[in-house]
């Protein structure tokens, strides 16, 4: 069965549902960034000690302290299996889409890897291994390109690229 391009066939009404969802689950995915901004882990001392604490910074503005397990766990459950739903439907959209296969398949499994290597990345942190909120960061800014990317090819080829049979 050929789908590569199949989005460019698609007629305009199918096309415009999807564009719509793909803008509004953009606006979700973002609103999640200015989230993480807020809470100031956009760099790796931050990740750090929004999941450690700063107790014993007693300078900071706002305290922190080390979340209890049970949060976590939440937390990891919830980012994953949401994170998952979002790369999943966003990878259907792209299996449609008019790419050269590898960089099509690129941008649809690395996702994956990123929310394990994040969210995972997260707990190990949490547990004990400092060093991997440096792969918490990389892997979360990772995803957010291609997330990025992934949105920006679809709604091009959604609503501006036309089909030319090739």
């Amino acid at each position: 069965m050929k789908y590569n391009g199949l989005l460019l066939t698609f007629p305009k009404e199918i096309k415009y549902f999807l564009a719509t969802f793909i803008v509004v689950l953009s606006f979700g995915y973002f609103t999640g960034l200015l989230f993480v901004n807020q809470t100031e882990t956009t760099n790796p001392s931050g990740i750090e000690e929004n999941y450690l604490g700063n107790e014993e910074d007693i300078e900071a503005n706002v305290m922190k302290f080390k979340k209890g397990e049970r949060e976590m766990l939440t937390i990891i459950h919830t980012h994953i299996l949401s994170m998952s739903f979002i790369f999943f439907l966003l990878g259907g959209v792209m299996l449609l889409t008019k790419l050269p296969t590898t960089f099509k398949m690129f941008l649809i499994i690395e996702p994956f890897f990123s929310i394990l290597l994040t969210f995972g990345g997260i707990y190990f942190m949490w547990a004990g291994v400092i060093w991997m909120k440096y792969v918490v960061m990389i892997s979360g800014v990772f995803m957010t390109l291609i997330f990025t990317t992934s949105v920006l090819i679809a709604l091009y080829q959604l609503l501006i690229k036309k089909n030319n049979n090739s």
